[in-house]
């Protein structure tokens, strides 16, 4: 499993009976994790101390409970990062710490490049894939369905003091751009994706990851050079595995381009308990 032990203004400080106990900078939140299913002992008194907790409805959702006076929103700090949090719907702060072991994966490719790279990160969310290869002077296409999802991570790049550099804010539909991209002849050197688990196009198109991903990452290849850089695939979706994107990533890109495939869980450590919370997976393909 893949980690980083970096994060000084994030921390997941204990996990149990499917709840997470977190700090945010200085805010403590407990949210729910389907992950979570032990029901080791909650000894830390910050259980009961925390700043917001959040519901789960049995109907589905649920809603925050606010028990002390916070900011509608605050930062935090990832190396030499600025992301802007807050407690939003469906348990959400808008950035998955657990990403960051994939934003600085990305930066060390871009270093060792020793070249301009041009990244393209899909299903974007607030950029923090896009933040990332921005600090190191990467051009980067942006693009994310959600207008309000893509303000905020146009506000992520002005707190990280990154918002002057070569980026383009795209909010559209991620397959009918790459489509677009492909007729216009466009190719990049690192895309990265972090495709939804189910989700309704514009015209109410059916988005179903198990289902779509092959033929997407088939269509993502097209504009890739024959010399670039990566190909990323993050998933939290529970039937998709590691080991299943790095079979399409080698059937698809590694047969095209050459290079090699590699997949893991990706992980936070859990301060408490000394062990590692698996959050997701991702594959990656790369140039050798």
């Amino acid at each position: 499993m893949r980690y980083t032990k970096d994060w000084k203004d994030y921390e997941l400080i204990d996990c149990s009976d499917g709840e997470k106990l977190e700090r945010w900078g200085n805010i403590i939140l407990v949210r729910p994790d389907p992950q979570v299913i032990w029901k080791t002992p909650k000894k830390n008194p910050l259980w009961r101390k925390a700043d917001a907790y959040y519901h789960r409805s049995k109907s589905g959702g649920g809603e925050w409970e606010v028990r002390s006076k916070m900011p509608p929103f605050w930062s935090i700090n990832y190396k030499d990062m600025t992301f802007n949090i807050k407690t939003m719907g469906f348990k959400h702060t808008g950035l998955f710490p657990e990403q960051a072991v994939n934003w600085d994966y990305t930066r060390e490719v871009i270093r060792k490049a020793g070249r301009p790279v041009k990244v393209l990160n899909l299903f974007a969310y607030t950029g923090g894939a896009s933040v990332a290869p921005l600090m190191e002077n990467a051009q980067v296409v942006h693009v994310d369905a959600s207008k309000g999802m893509t303000a905020w991570a146009k506000e992520n790049a002005v707190s990280s003091g990154v918002a002057d550099r070569s980026v383009r804010w795209i909010v559209d539909d991620c397959i009918k751009f790459v489509q677009r991209e492909i007729r216009r002849g466009n190719k990049y050197d690192i895309i990265i994706m972090d495709p939804p688990s189910y989700g309704r196009g514009p015209g109410g198109e059916v988005w179903k990851l198990e289902d779509e991903v092959y033929s997407f990452v088939e269509l993502c290849s097209e504009l890739l050079y024959e010399d670039s850089l990566m190909m990323l695939i993050n998933s939290y979706t529970t039937g998709l595995s590691s080991s299943v994107m790095e079979y399409i990533l080698g059937a698809v890109v590694k047969k095209k381009l050459g290079g090699k495939v590699s997949s893991s869980e990706i992980g936070l450590p859990v301060t408490d308990s000394g062990m590692i919370l698996p959050c997701g997976a991702s594959a990656i393909w790369e140039k050798e």
